[in-house]
């Protein structure tokens, strides 16, 4: 799956502090500002698999499963 986010960056002392206010409790931290954006990314991959695991618990088995696009 392939999406974009925003993402805020900011700064604190060595560190850069990413989060995404799409997606509440994704953020990340990095040495670089390249470390804190995958760190962001890696954080909201996690969030949104754990996010289609839990929503799919409990479908029909009859139920149809289809994939939309989001442009």
């Amino acid at each position: 799956m392939s999406a974009e986010f925003t993402a805020v960056v900011e700064r604190d002392d060595d560190w850069y502090i990413a989060y995404s206010p799409e997606v509440p409790g994704a953020n990340g931290q990095g040495k670089s500002k390249e470390e804190a954006l995958q760190s962001l990314s890696d954080a909201i991959s996690l969030i949104l698999e754990d996010r289609r695991e839990d929503g799919l618990r409990g479908i029909p088995k009859d139920a149809v499963l289809e994939k939309v696009t989001v442009k």
